[in-house]
């Protein structure tokens, strides 16, 4: 169990560092989508690409992120009588879902996306749009999303059945950090970059008020 653990803990670093990653593919979207918009109000221009880039980013988000939201504790439960049993029954509850949903259908669903990816790999496979991006990037996120998540999910397992045997601490107690938009403001802090998505963000906003306008006096 604690070579395990090892392993554990290297694929919590694996998914930690890809998450603190796709905290920055947000404001990447967000400058994106703003300067697109700016453009597109201000000079009447606009570009398919861009518009695509901003679908891959947030698929990128989406689904490289969801390992590390399951090693926060993060996901959405349903809560309706999870929270009345005691700790080693939840666990429990826990070890019963990875085995029996998580893991089979993630490594399904990586599986069957891998042969999506090598056929837009191999055929080239562009948008349909004019001026639209080539796909297979946007089909590997997929397999490779999923391969993150079934990771995470052995990692969770293996720190739930630690507890279950008495060494290790309970995994289901979130830890006491900050939110992903608290970090992503102290990143943005600290590399003083805050400025020019301010400015990006204000232009948008002010015009889409002068359209607002326009279209209230005609």
């Amino acid at each position: 169990m604690q070579g395990l653990l090892k392993l554990s803990s290297l694929i919590d670093g694996l998914n930690e560092r890809v998450g603190r990653g796709m905290i920055w593919l947000v404001l990447i979207v967000v400058v994106i989508s703003a300067g697109n918009a700016v453009f597109r109000f201000a000079f009447n221009m606009s570009s398919n690409a861009l518009l695509e880039i901003q679908w891959y980013l947030f698929s990128a988000i989406f689904l490289l992120s969801a390992g590390y939201v399951l090693k926060r504790n993060e996901h959405i439960r349903i809560d309706v009588l999870f929270g009345r049993y005691s700790e080693r029954t939840q666990n429990w509850i826990d070890v019963f879902g990875f085995i029996a949903f998580l893991l089979p259908m993630g490594i399904l669903v990586g599986y069957l996306s891998w042969f999506v990816f090598t056929l837009a790999w191999t055929s080239g496979e562009m948008s349909s749009n004019a001026g639209g991006l080539i796909r297979w990037p946007v089909r590997l996120m997929m397999p490779v999303g999923f391969v993150l998540l079934v990771l995470q999910g052995l990692s969770e397992l293996v720190k739930r059945l630690a507890f279950l045997q008495g060494i290790a601490r309970n995994p289901l107690i979130k830890e006491a950090a900050p939110s992903a938009e608290q970090e992503l403001a102290e990143a943005i802090k600290k590399h003083q970059v805050a400025p020019e998505v301010v400015s990006y963000v204000e232009a948008n906003h002010e015009m889409v008020e002068d359209q607002a306008k326009q279209g209230e006096r005609k």
